[in-house]
């Protein structure tokens, strides 16, 4: 299938399926967002929190080297697609609350593997790293 055959279809509000070789389709935005650390760690620790809520702080305390404004930015993003649910209470200051929607539940188990592959083969992939180094300052 090329990119143009599905374009209409990728754009489709019905549900149709997205084309990521299709420079318009919403689905570059969604691999963006999911595809990063923060989202892949604030993923896990709702999932593992599920179906309880997480207060924003403990998000935070629970993502080590997360600024503030990234989990914040993090979060809406994931619940703009649906993703996070979230809950305020109309406390002084307020109290918010985050959880995996039924959707975001569904994205762990993928994320869950990308992890796992990650720290699998980080060793292999920082040994690349250093031998195309030398190679670049060798030669």
């Amino acid at each position: 299938m090329t990119p143009s055959s599905t374009s209409k279809a990728s754009r489709s509000p019905n549900g149709a399926r997205g084309d990521l070789f299709d420079p318009q389709c919403p689905t570059r935005r969604l691999l963006d967002r999911i595809g990063t650390k923060w989202t892949s760690m604030a993923v896990k620790v709702l999932a593992e929190a599920s179906p309880q809520e997480v207060r924003f702080a403990e998000l935070q305390r629970r993502m080590p080297g997360i600024s503030q404004k990234m989990l914040s930015a993090t979060l809406q993003g994931l619940a703009g697609d649906g993703l996070v649910g979230r809950r305020v209470e109309a406390t002084v200051p307020p109290r918010v609350y985050y959880r995996l929607t039924p959707l975001g539940l569904t994205l762990e188990e993928p994320l869950a593997a990308l992890r796992e592959w990650a720290e699998t083969h980080m060793a292999e992939v920082d040994r690349a790293r250093r031998r195309s180094a030398e190679d670049a300052s060798s030669g």
